[in-house]
């Protein structure tokens, strides 16, 4: 078995690092104070960190769909590279769209604000929970793709109506990223107001792009399985926050009761991480993360225990474009 350089197995760690270092430098340079003194600072850093991981994660995982079910169309097939391209880029500007259209109807209950965040919150965390946890990215994921190249074998079989159905193709592996971003984005723009947001998105979309880049233009093969691995972990401490600031909402409104630790925690840690003084908003950071750690380790189990059934060796590699 070919044995993995260092550099290769460092490289998926050196973009996770550098993403987060561009984000708080870029903000706090573009703030231009000092982020451990000024709360606001802190709270708009945040928020473009989280904003910036979400959407590259989500970025990520587009451009790894979309590559995998372009690979094979090369030669004569070159030309239907064209359709799922097209899709891909209305299923981009759908989500846009999307993030204009609810944005619109959250401006109706703009008069709610602390409940409206309460509740957009709550959303989030629950699609975070079912959707980015490391179960539905390590056995899900590859399923996906999977399924995706079925779709695709199905469509080029259907004689005049392929052109749609790779339009189609395109359009689904692009906009349900670009909808569930929609989703998280929402109880961080309430939050924190749109500019704080905008920051992060860019952030997101020109890491997205650089692998894109690698990926299409200069034909590079990345780690992508492990990229997905380390974005995770940022994702499940993305989680880790939001749940705890959305506890926080829920006890200042009342639909939560509060019980003081009676430590004392530093302001930062409130402003940065969420993390504040009391057993409910603790207890509910300590099970998200349990979850999100336990999902690791089931789906770690049940990857290895399923082809152990069938007789066959486990998968020890995710799909790759070619």
């Amino acid at each position: 078995m070919r044995t993995e350089s260092p550099v290769r197995r460092a490289l998926p760690w050196a973009i996770a690092i550098a993403l987060l270092g561009l984000c708080v430098w870029f903000t706090t340079q573009s703030l231009g104070v000092d982020p451990t003194e000024t709360p606001d600072a802190e709270s708009h850093t945040t928020v473009v960190v989280d904003s910036a991981i979400i959407v590259f994660r989500e970025g990520l995982e587009a451009v790894l769909i979309f590559a995998a079910v372009v690979a094979s169309f090369v030669g004569s097939n070159r030309a239907r590279k064209r359709p799922v391209a097209g899709g891909a880029g209305i299923g981009f500007l759908a989500a846009v769209l999307t993030w204009f259209l609810v944005q619109a109807l959250l401006s109706f209950f703009s008069d709610y604000g602390p409940q409206l965040e309460a509740i957009t919150g709550l959303v989030a965390v629950i699609v975070l929970l079912v959707v980015l946890n490391w179960f539905l990215h390590t056995i899900y994921w590859t399923n996906h793709i999977k399924k995706q190249h079925g779709r695709r074998r199905a469509i080029l079989a259907g004689g005049s109506a392929a052109t749609l159905g790779l339009v189609l193709l395109g359009f689904t592996s692009v906009y349900r990223e670009g909808f569930e971003v929609v989703l998280f984005l929402q109880t961080l723009q309430i939050k924190a107001g749109t500019a704080a947001v905008v920051e992060g998105v860019l952030i997101g979309l020109g890491g997205t792009a650089v692998v894109g880049v690698l990926t299409f233009v200069l034909q590079r093969r990345l780690p992508y399985r492990r990229m997905l691995i380390v974005t995770g972990v940022m994702i499940g401490f993305v989680l880790v926050v939001m749940i705890g600031g959305t506890a926080a909402t829920f006890q200042d409104l009342g639909w939560l009761p509060t019980h003081q630790l009676g430590v004392t925690i530093p302001d930062w840690a409130g402003r940065w991480f969420e993390v504040y003084p009391t057993v409910e908003t603790i207890a509910v950071q300590i099970v998200a993360a349990l979850f999100v750690i336990g999902s690791y380790f089931a789906a770690e189990h049940m990857k290895v225990r399923r082809p152990a059934k069938r007789g066959e060796r486990p998968a020890i590699r995710a799909a790759q474009p070619a």
